[in-house]
């Protein structure tokens, strides 16, 4: 008789160790949120940048969210003036889920933000808003800061999405990355900030990654050295990694002037 009544006491003990495990090991890999702005006008576009600059991001750093990106198309590009791009990392989902919580009772931020969060109907300040949430690679578990320097409008960060055609596919990329193709970035001096495999979003499956350069010039030069890097030819023709991509979804960025990265 002791011993079925201790048998479901065990077993929610050893749920519990495992539950506690899982989320030990999850909180040493960055999760990230990508959320895409789509505006349509000027005044769409103060408005998001005065939430961002003096609402949004001084809560994310009271918070403990010391690092927010903030990036615009350049002006090739064919969404330039179309969209706002903004990365947000969390060290855990702990700290994801119980945000918002947070920012409701922010009186700061709620202050500073009152015209973007009570806009009206009427007067919205963008058109649909598109997020992403992704998980940091196994090899790259926390993001790195770009250390590239000259003037935020003349500096690219290249946002890559690759799709695959399955499933399989992605993981094959994906272990392609963790396996090598990092190491061919970081010795070609790419400056990455992520790389990570999405967990949610509207292209899966996928995975995304940010690189950044000083200027076009440098950056064009970089991915010239990077086609005809000897660890880049002979890890291409390698019979586990042919036909994991199936688009290259490729966005030139610039950081705004109170992006943190």
């Amino acid at each position: 008789m002791k011993i079925n009544i201790l048998l479901p006491v065990l077993f929610g003990i050893i749920c519990i160790f495992l539950v506690l495990d899982l989320s030990a090991q999850s909180s040493k890999r960055d999760y990230y949120e990508l959320k895409i702005y789509h505006i349509e006008s000027k005044n769409q576009e103060s408005q998001i940048d005065n939430y961002l600059q003096n609402a949004l991001l001084p809560a994310l750093h009271r918070n403990g969210i010391e690092k927010v990106g903030v990036f615009k198309p350049i002006a090739t590009q064919p969404d330039a003036g179309k969209k706002i791009y903004v990365w947000i990392p969390y060290k855990s989902l702990k700290q994801y889920a119980g945000l918002q919580s947070k920012l409701d009772k922010d009186a700061a931020y709620l202050t500073a933000g009152k015209d973007y969060i009570n806009a009206s109907h009427t007067n919205p300040p963008y058109k649909r808003m598109e997020t992403a949430f992704l998980q940091a690679f196994s090899s790259t578990p926390r993001f790195t800061e770009s250390n590239v320097e000259g003037p935020k409008k003349d500096r690219i960060y290249e946002l890559r999405s690759y799709e695959a055609a399955t499933e399989r596919l992605y993981r094959q990329k994906v272990k392609m990355f963790n396996e090598g193709e990092i190491d061919i970035f970081l010795k070609l001096d790419f400056n990455p900030v992520f790389f990570a495999e999405t967990l949610v979003g509207a292209q899966m499956p996928n995975l995304m990654y940010m690189t950044t350069f000083s200027n076009i010039e440098i950056r064009d030069a970089k991915w010239k050295a990077f086609g005809t890097d000897p660890d880049w030819d002979r890890m291409k023709v390698m019979e586990e990694y042919q036909n994991t991509v199936s688009k290259n979804d490729t966005r030139l960025l610039y950081p705004t002037d109170y992006s943190d990265i």
